[in-house]
């Protein structure tokens, strides 16, 4: 039985965080040098994208963790500490974090993932009103812009379509305006719904 079957028996096809049973995939507790039951875990998305910091973490969500955390899989323990490290300043999660014990095995294990690297949060393109943007979103203009460079002047309301994301900069995308590619200033737009 390959690896990945005998985990969603393990998990009885929920992911072994939340519980949800949307998009299931397997995980790979880094660092490891061989995949085993041990140190991989079945997780969903939402669960995913969280731990691999691909989006901000809500921290209602991680409350799931009051349970999963209990586990007998080494793999859902070290994730559970350190998903409970990550959100210590609340209150729920650092009175779990003291309760949690784990032998100094799998602690060195969770701590392996150095504590810099765990508190930096992935920088994400957001608009004026907080909602994250990702390339080919539609956006619209929250106000009138001059294009530097340019006669153009952007108007207010209009829609930019197909956005890319600036690399190395969460405050700016690029979009076409009358046909000229721009860089715009996020805190000037709206996500289109």
């Amino acid at each position: 039985m390959i690896l990945e079957e005998q985990l969603l028996q393990r998990s009885e096809n929920k992911c072994e965080l939340c519980q949800s049973e949307e998009q299931l995939k397997l995980y790979e507790v880094p660092p490891q040098s061989a995949r085993n039951e041990d140190n991989c875990i079945m997780i969903c998305e939402t669960c995913a994208s969280q731990i691999e910091k691909r989006a901000e973490v809500d921290k209602n969500h991680w409350r799931c963790l009051s349970s999963s955390m209990w586990s007998e899989v080494p793999g859902v323990q070290v994730v559970a500490w350190r998903m409970l490290q990550r959100l210590s300043s609340e209150g729920w999660a650092s009175d779990n974090l003291d309760m949690l014990y784990l032998d100094d095995e799998r602690l060195a294990w969770a701590k392996a993932v150095t504590d810099d690297e765990d508190n930096v949060i992935n920088e994400m393109h957001k608009d004026a009103n907080g909602m994250q943007l990702q390339a080919g979103d539609s956006i619209v203009l929250t106000r009138s812009l001059d294009v530097k460079g340019s006669q153009l002047n952007a108007k207010m309301g209009t829609v930019v379509k197909n956005i890319r994301l600036v690399e190395n900069n969460t405050d700016q995308i690029e979009g076409k305006i009358e046909g000229q590619m721009i860089v715009i200033l996020t805190k000037y737009v709206r996500k289109q719904a």
